[in-house]
Protein backbone atom coordinates (compact mmCIF):
# COMPACT_ATOMS: atom_id res chain seq x y z
CA UNK A 1 0.00 0.00 0.00
CA UNK A 2 1.08 3.59 -0.65
CA UNK A 3 -0.12 6.90 0.74
CA UNK A 4 1.20 10.41 1.29
CA UNK A 5 1.25 10.56 5.10
CA UNK A 6 1.11 7.76 7.67
CA UNK A 7 -0.08 8.94 11.08
CA UNK A 8 0.87 6.78 14.06
CA UNK A 9 -1.82 7.08 16.74
CA UNK A 10 -5.57 7.72 16.60
CA UNK A 11 -5.83 10.02 19.59
CA UNK A 12 -7.10 13.57 19.12
CA UNK A 13 -3.84 14.88 17.59
CA UNK A 14 -3.58 12.07 15.04
CA UNK A 15 -7.26 12.27 14.12
CA UNK A 16 -7.17 16.07 13.86
CA UNK A 17 -4.10 16.00 11.61
CA UNK A 18 -5.68 13.29 9.48
CA UNK A 19 -8.90 15.24 9.05
CA UNK A 20 -7.15 18.49 8.14
CA UNK A 21 -4.95 16.68 5.61
CA UNK A 22 -7.94 14.86 4.12
CA UNK A 23 -9.85 18.14 3.74
CA UNK A 24 -6.77 19.54 1.95
CA UNK A 25 -6.74 16.63 -0.50
CA UNK A 26 -3.67 14.94 1.02
CA UNK A 27 -4.22 11.15 1.40
CA UNK A 28 -3.29 9.65 4.76
CA UNK A 29 -3.63 6.47 6.79
CA UNK A 30 -3.82 6.31 10.59
CA UNK A 31 -2.30 3.33 12.44
CA UNK A 32 -3.48 2.76 16.03
CA UNK A 33 -2.46 -0.14 18.29
CA UNK A 34 -5.52 0.12 20.54
CA UNK A 35 -9.22 -0.39 19.84
CA UNK A 36 -11.62 2.53 19.25
CA UNK A 37 -13.31 1.75 22.57
CA UNK A 38 -10.00 1.96 24.42
CA UNK A 39 -9.14 5.27 22.80
CA UNK A 40 -12.54 6.72 23.75
CA UNK A 41 -12.17 5.41 27.29
CA UNK A 42 -9.24 7.71 28.09
CA UNK A 43 -10.38 10.40 30.54
CA UNK A 44 -8.43 13.57 29.85
CA UNK A 45 -8.69 17.33 30.19
CA UNK A 46 -11.26 19.41 28.38
CA UNK A 47 -10.21 23.07 28.38
CA UNK A 48 -9.72 24.26 24.80
CA UNK A 49 -7.92 27.45 23.84
CA UNK A 50 -9.59 29.73 21.33
CA UNK A 51 -7.00 28.76 18.69
CA UNK A 52 -7.68 25.05 19.26
CA UNK A 53 -11.42 25.58 18.84
CA UNK A 54 -10.83 27.44 15.57
CA UNK A 55 -8.58 24.62 14.32
CA UNK A 56 -11.30 22.06 15.13
CA UNK A 57 -13.78 24.18 13.18
CA UNK A 58 -11.39 24.18 10.22
CA UNK A 59 -11.33 20.39 10.45
CA UNK A 60 -15.11 20.44 10.07
CA UNK A 61 -16.14 19.33 13.56
CA UNK A 62 -17.10 22.64 15.13
CA UNK A 63 -20.86 22.11 15.13
CA UNK A 64 -21.18 20.13 18.36
CA UNK A 65 -18.47 22.14 20.11
CA UNK A 66 -20.34 25.36 19.30
CA UNK A 67 -23.64 23.83 20.43
CA UNK A 68 -22.53 21.99 23.59
CA UNK A 69 -19.19 23.50 24.62
CA UNK A 70 -19.22 25.80 27.63
CA UNK A 71 -17.55 29.11 26.83
CA UNK A 72 -15.70 30.52 29.85
CA UNK A 73 -14.95 34.22 29.90
CA UNK A 74 -13.02 34.04 33.16
CA UNK A 75 -11.36 31.84 35.75
CA UNK A 76 -10.94 32.16 39.53
CA UNK A 77 -7.98 31.75 41.86
CA UNK A 78 -8.41 31.13 45.55
CA UNK A 79 -5.72 32.01 48.10
CA UNK A 80 -6.23 32.26 51.86
CA UNK A 81 -9.97 31.80 51.30
CA UNK A 82 -9.97 34.93 49.10
CA UNK A 83 -11.47 34.53 45.62
CA UNK A 84 -9.65 36.40 42.84
CA UNK A 85 -11.40 36.52 39.45
CA UNK A 86 -9.36 36.71 36.23
CA UNK A 87 -11.47 38.26 33.48
CA UNK A 88 -9.99 36.41 30.49
CA UNK A 89 -12.10 38.09 27.83
CA UNK A 90 -11.50 41.62 29.10
CA UNK A 91 -7.77 41.12 29.58
CA UNK A 92 -7.09 39.53 26.19
CA UNK A 93 -9.20 41.59 23.81
CA UNK A 94 -12.11 39.17 23.61
CA UNK A 95 -10.48 35.73 23.84
CA UNK A 96 -11.85 32.96 26.06
CA UNK A 97 -11.63 29.20 26.59
CA UNK A 98 -14.18 26.47 25.93
CA UNK A 99 -14.86 23.50 28.18
CA UNK A 100 -15.44 20.46 25.97
CA UNK A 101 -14.08 17.07 27.00
CA UNK A 102 -11.20 15.49 25.11
CA UNK A 103 -13.25 12.32 24.84
CA UNK A 104 -15.92 14.27 22.95
CA UNK A 105 -13.29 15.86 20.68
CA UNK A 106 -12.01 12.36 19.87
CA UNK A 107 -15.54 11.07 19.29
CA UNK A 108 -16.31 13.93 16.88
CA UNK A 109 -13.07 13.38 14.96
CA UNK A 110 -13.69 9.62 14.73
CA UNK A 111 -17.15 10.26 13.32
CA UNK A 112 -15.80 12.76 10.79
CA UNK A 113 -13.14 10.32 9.63
CA UNK A 114 -15.68 7.55 9.25
CA UNK A 115 -17.93 9.82 7.18
CA UNK A 116 -15.13 10.80 4.82
CA UNK A 117 -14.00 7.20 4.37
CA UNK A 118 -10.33 7.76 5.20
CA UNK A 119 -8.56 4.60 6.37
CA UNK A 120 -7.81 3.96 10.04
CA UNK A 121 -6.27 0.70 11.22
CA UNK A 122 -7.15 -0.15 14.82
CA UNK A 123 -5.57 -2.96 16.81
CA UNK A 124 -2.33 -2.80 14.83
CA UNK A 125 0.46 -4.89 16.32
CA UNK A 126 4.25 -4.63 16.13
CA UNK A 127 4.26 -1.18 14.53
CA UNK A 128 7.69 -0.27 13.17
CA UNK A 129 8.98 2.79 11.32
CA UNK A 130 11.62 2.37 8.63
CA UNK A 131 13.93 4.58 6.54
CA UNK A 132 12.70 7.82 8.09
CA UNK A 133 15.82 9.62 6.85
CA UNK A 134 15.11 8.63 3.25
CA UNK A 135 12.76 10.17 0.70
CA UNK A 136 10.50 7.11 0.91
CA UNK A 137 9.96 5.96 4.50
CA UNK A 138 7.55 3.18 5.33
CA UNK A 139 5.63 1.69 8.23
CA UNK A 140 5.08 -2.00 8.90
CA UNK A 141 2.53 -3.52 11.27
CA UNK A 142 0.46 -6.62 11.91
CA UNK A 143 -3.27 -6.73 11.17
CA UNK A 144 -5.33 -9.91 11.67
CA UNK A 145 -2.12 -11.92 11.88
CA UNK A 146 -0.69 -10.61 8.62
CA UNK A 147 2.35 -8.39 8.22
CA UNK A 148 1.45 -5.20 6.34
CA UNK A 149 3.56 -2.45 4.81
CA UNK A 150 2.69 1.14 3.84
CA UNK A 151 5.05 3.29 1.82
CA UNK A 152 4.66 7.04 2.26
CA UNK A 153 6.24 10.47 1.92
CA UNK A 154 6.06 11.41 5.60
CA UNK A 155 5.30 9.88 9.01
CA UNK A 156 3.59 11.80 11.82
CA UNK A 157 4.26 10.31 15.25
CA UNK A 158 1.10 11.07 17.26
CA UNK A 159 1.33 7.98 19.46
CA UNK A 160 1.96 9.53 22.86
CA UNK A 161 4.75 9.39 25.42
CA UNK A 162 5.00 5.58 25.40
CA UNK A 163 4.66 5.18 21.63
CA UNK A 164 7.15 3.84 19.12
CA UNK A 165 7.69 7.07 17.16
CA UNK A 166 10.04 8.92 19.51
CA UNK A 167 11.99 5.74 20.20
CA UNK A 168 12.67 5.44 16.46
CA UNK A 169 14.89 8.53 16.68
CA UNK A 170 18.41 7.40 17.70
CA UNK A 171 19.21 8.15 21.34
CA UNK A 172 22.35 10.01 20.29
CA UNK A 173 20.21 12.41 18.25
CA UNK A 174 17.58 13.09 20.91
CA UNK A 175 18.02 15.61 23.69
CA UNK A 176 15.50 15.14 26.48
CA UNK A 177 14.53 17.64 29.18
CA UNK A 178 12.49 16.45 32.13
CA UNK A 179 11.26 17.43 35.55
CA UNK A 180 9.24 15.12 37.80
CA UNK A 181 7.10 17.03 40.28
CA UNK A 182 6.99 15.73 43.88
CA UNK A 183 3.22 15.18 44.07
CA UNK A 184 0.28 13.94 42.04
CA UNK A 185 -3.29 14.92 41.26
CA UNK A 186 -6.12 12.74 42.51
CA UNK A 187 -8.99 13.30 40.08
CA UNK A 188 -12.66 12.42 40.42
CA UNK A 189 -15.32 12.62 37.69
CA UNK A 190 -18.98 12.70 38.75
CA UNK A 191 -22.39 13.44 37.29
CA UNK A 192 -22.97 16.39 39.59
CA UNK A 193 -23.48 20.07 38.73
CA UNK A 194 -20.28 22.18 38.98
CA UNK A 195 -19.80 24.01 42.27
CA UNK A 196 -19.08 27.25 40.39
CA UNK A 197 -19.76 28.74 36.97
CA UNK A 198 -16.06 29.36 36.34
CA UNK A 199 -13.15 27.02 37.08
CA UNK A 200 -11.51 27.52 40.47
CA UNK A 201 -7.79 26.98 41.11
CA UNK A 202 -7.45 26.84 44.89
CA UNK A 203 -4.36 27.03 47.07
CA UNK A 204 -4.77 25.72 50.60
CA UNK A 205 -2.49 24.74 53.46
CA UNK A 206 -3.72 21.14 53.01
CA UNK A 207 -2.81 21.19 49.31
CA UNK A 208 -3.99 22.42 45.94
CA UNK A 209 -7.51 21.77 44.62
CA UNK A 210 -9.12 22.36 41.23
CA UNK A 211 -12.85 22.64 40.63
CA UNK A 212 -13.39 21.97 36.93
CA UNK A 213 -16.26 20.71 34.80
CA UNK A 214 -17.19 18.85 31.63
CA UNK A 215 -20.78 20.09 31.26
CA UNK A 216 -23.55 21.69 33.28
CA UNK A 217 -24.23 18.28 34.83
CA UNK A 218 -20.78 16.67 34.95
CA UNK A 219 -17.92 17.87 37.17
CA UNK A 220 -14.23 17.08 37.45
CA UNK A 221 -12.36 17.77 40.70
CA UNK A 222 -8.71 17.35 41.63
CA UNK A 223 -6.72 17.23 44.88
CA UNK A 224 -2.96 17.49 45.34
CA UNK A 225 -1.76 14.29 47.03
CA UNK A 226 1.63 12.73 47.83
CA UNK A 227 3.01 10.36 45.19
CA UNK A 228 2.81 7.55 47.74
CA UNK A 229 -1.02 7.68 47.76
CA UNK A 230 -3.08 4.95 46.07
CA UNK A 231 -6.55 5.37 44.55
CA UNK A 232 -8.06 2.65 46.74
CA UNK A 233 -7.09 4.74 49.79
CA UNK A 234 -9.59 7.36 48.64
CA UNK A 235 -13.22 6.20 48.74
CA UNK A 236 -15.66 8.79 47.43
CA UNK A 237 -16.67 10.03 50.87
CA UNK A 238 -13.06 10.75 51.86
CA UNK A 239 -12.47 12.64 48.60
CA UNK A 240 -15.53 14.87 49.04
CA UNK A 241 -14.69 15.60 52.68
CA UNK A 242 -11.13 16.60 51.79
CA UNK A 243 -12.28 18.78 48.90
CA UNK A 244 -14.65 20.64 51.21
CA UNK A 245 -11.80 21.28 53.66
CA UNK A 246 -9.83 23.00 50.89
CA UNK A 247 -12.69 25.29 49.82
CA UNK A 248 -14.23 28.33 51.56
CA UNK A 249 -17.29 27.53 53.64
CA UNK A 250 -19.72 29.10 51.15
CA UNK A 251 -18.43 26.95 48.27
CA UNK A 252 -18.18 23.84 50.42
CA UNK A 253 -21.81 24.30 51.50
CA UNK A 254 -23.09 24.23 47.92
CA UNK A 255 -20.84 21.44 46.66
CA UNK A 256 -23.01 18.63 45.31
CA UNK A 257 -21.41 15.23 45.88
CA UNK A 258 -22.15 11.94 44.17
CA UNK A 259 -20.84 8.59 43.02
CA UNK A 260 -17.58 8.78 41.10
CA UNK A 261 -17.63 7.73 37.46
CA UNK A 262 -13.83 7.62 37.34
CA UNK A 263 -11.06 8.18 39.84
CA UNK A 264 -7.32 8.16 39.27
CA UNK A 265 -4.02 9.61 40.45
CA UNK A 266 -1.81 11.26 37.84
CA UNK A 267 1.85 12.06 38.56
CA UNK A 268 2.96 15.45 37.27
CA UNK A 269 5.73 15.56 34.68
CA UNK A 270 7.35 18.25 32.53
CA UNK A 271 9.10 16.77 29.50
CA UNK A 272 10.36 17.93 26.09
CA UNK A 273 12.41 16.16 23.44
CA UNK A 274 14.43 18.03 20.84
CA UNK A 275 14.36 17.96 17.89
CA UNK A 276 10.74 17.10 17.10
CA UNK A 277 11.63 15.74 13.68
CA UNK A 278 14.04 13.22 12.24
CA UNK A 279 14.19 13.14 8.49
CA UNK A 280 10.65 12.48 7.26
CA UNK A 281 9.38 11.67 10.78
CA UNK A 282 7.61 14.43 12.74
CA UNK A 283 6.67 14.10 16.42
CA UNK A 284 3.34 15.56 17.49
CA UNK A 285 1.79 16.08 20.93
CA UNK A 286 2.64 13.78 23.85
CA UNK A 287 5.18 11.92 21.71
CA UNK A 288 7.37 15.02 22.05
CA UNK A 289 6.26 16.84 25.19
CA UNK A 290 4.33 16.46 28.45
CA UNK A 291 3.11 19.27 30.72
CA UNK A 292 1.58 19.30 34.20
CA UNK A 293 -2.20 19.76 33.85
CA UNK A 294 -2.08 22.95 35.93
CA UNK A 295 -1.94 25.22 32.89
CA UNK A 296 -4.46 23.25 30.75
CA UNK A 297 -1.93 23.03 27.92
CA UNK A 298 -1.59 19.32 27.03
CA UNK A 299 -4.20 18.94 24.28
CA UNK A 300 -3.74 22.54 23.20
CA UNK A 301 0.00 22.13 22.59
CA UNK A 302 -0.76 18.99 20.59
CA UNK A 303 -3.20 21.02 18.49
CA UNK A 304 -0.50 23.65 18.02
CA UNK A 305 1.88 20.99 16.65
CA UNK A 306 -0.86 19.79 14.30
CA UNK A 307 -1.46 23.34 13.09
CA UNK A 308 2.18 23.79 12.10
CA UNK A 309 2.65 20.36 10.52
CA UNK A 310 -0.60 20.58 8.57
CA UNK A 311 0.30 23.98 7.14
CA UNK A 312 3.84 22.88 6.27
CA UNK A 313 2.58 19.76 4.47
CA UNK A 314 -0.05 21.79 2.62
CA UNK A 315 2.67 24.19 1.48
CA UNK A 316 4.78 21.21 0.35
CA UNK A 317 2.05 19.51 -1.67
CA UNK A 318 0.20 22.56 -2.99
CA UNK A 319 3.04 25.05 -3.44
CA UNK A 320 6.15 22.90 -3.75
CA UNK A 321 7.61 24.49 -0.57
CA UNK A 322 10.11 21.83 0.56
CA UNK A 323 12.08 24.50 2.44
CA UNK A 324 9.53 24.56 5.26
CA UNK A 325 9.92 20.87 6.13
CA UNK A 326 13.10 21.40 8.14
CA UNK A 327 11.50 24.26 10.09
CA UNK A 328 8.70 22.25 11.74
CA UNK A 329 10.67 21.56 14.91
CA UNK A 330 11.57 25.24 15.40
CA UNK A 331 7.98 26.38 14.86
CA UNK A 332 6.56 23.77 17.23
CA UNK A 333 9.18 24.03 19.97
CA UNK A 334 8.88 27.80 20.31
CA UNK A 335 5.26 27.42 21.42
CA UNK A 336 5.93 24.19 23.32
CA UNK A 337 8.52 25.82 25.59
CA UNK A 338 6.22 28.77 26.25
CA UNK A 339 3.50 26.28 27.24
CA UNK A 340 5.96 24.40 29.45
CA UNK A 341 6.94 27.68 31.10
CA UNK A 342 3.34 28.64 31.86
CA UNK A 343 2.46 25.16 33.16
CA UNK A 344 5.50 25.18 35.46
CA UNK A 345 4.69 28.73 36.58
CA UNK A 346 1.12 27.74 37.48
CA UNK A 347 2.33 24.63 39.27
CA UNK A 348 4.79 26.67 41.35
CA UNK A 349 2.18 29.31 42.08
CA UNK A 350 -0.54 26.97 43.32
CA UNK A 351 1.16 24.09 45.12
CA UNK A 352 3.09 23.81 48.35
CA UNK A 353 6.40 21.94 48.21
CA UNK A 354 7.65 19.88 51.15
CA UNK A 355 11.27 20.81 50.44
CA UNK A 356 10.67 24.58 50.17
CA UNK A 357 13.07 26.78 52.14
CA UNK A 358 11.77 29.88 53.98
CA UNK A 359 13.20 31.94 51.10
CA UNK A 360 11.29 29.81 48.54
CA UNK A 361 8.05 30.36 50.43
CA UNK A 362 8.55 34.12 50.55
CA UNK A 363 9.26 34.23 46.82
CA UNK A 364 6.15 32.17 46.13
CA UNK A 365 4.05 34.52 48.25
CA UNK A 366 5.50 37.53 46.41
CA UNK A 367 4.63 35.95 43.05
CA UNK A 368 1.05 35.43 44.19
CA UNK A 369 0.71 39.01 45.38
CA UNK A 370 2.16 40.43 42.17
CA UNK A 371 0.52 38.27 39.51
CA UNK A 372 -2.90 38.25 41.18
CA UNK A 373 -2.72 41.81 42.48
CA UNK A 374 -1.76 43.84 39.42
CA UNK A 375 -3.29 44.42 36.01
CA UNK A 376 -0.03 43.45 34.32
CA UNK A 377 0.20 40.20 36.29
CA UNK A 378 -3.40 39.24 35.61
CA UNK A 379 -2.96 40.04 31.91
CA UNK A 380 0.09 37.76 31.72
CA UNK A 381 -1.89 34.90 33.25
CA UNK A 382 -4.91 35.56 31.03
CA UNK A 383 -3.07 35.75 27.71
CA UNK A 384 -1.21 32.51 28.44
CA UNK A 385 -4.34 30.74 29.70
CA UNK A 386 -6.42 31.50 26.58
CA UNK A 387 -3.47 30.54 24.39
CA UNK A 388 -0.69 32.44 22.69
CA UNK A 389 -1.21 33.06 18.96
CA UNK A 390 0.12 30.64 16.35
CA UNK A 391 3.11 31.90 14.40
CA UNK A 392 2.48 32.40 10.69
CA UNK A 393 4.08 29.64 8.61
CA UNK A 394 5.90 31.40 5.79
Amino acid sequence: MKTRVVIIGAGPSGLLLGQLLHNAGIPNVIIERQTPEYVLGRIRAGILESGTVELLRQAGIGERIDAEGLVHHGVEFLFDARRIPVALEQLTGGKCVTVYGQTEVTRDLMAARQRCGARTVYGAGRVELHDTKSDRPCVTYEEHGERCRIECDFIAGCDGFHGVSRQTIPAATRREYERLWPFGWLGLLADTPPVNNELIYAHHARGFALCSQRSLTRSRYYLQVPLSEQVDMWPDERFWQELKRRLPSDLAARLVTGHSLEKSIAPLRSYVVEPMQYGRLFLVGDAAHIVPPTGAKGLNLAASDVNYLWRILCAYYHQGRSDLLSRYSAYALDRVWKGERFSAFMTHLLHDFSDSTPFDKKMQEADRRYYLGSQAGLTTIAENYVGLPFETVA
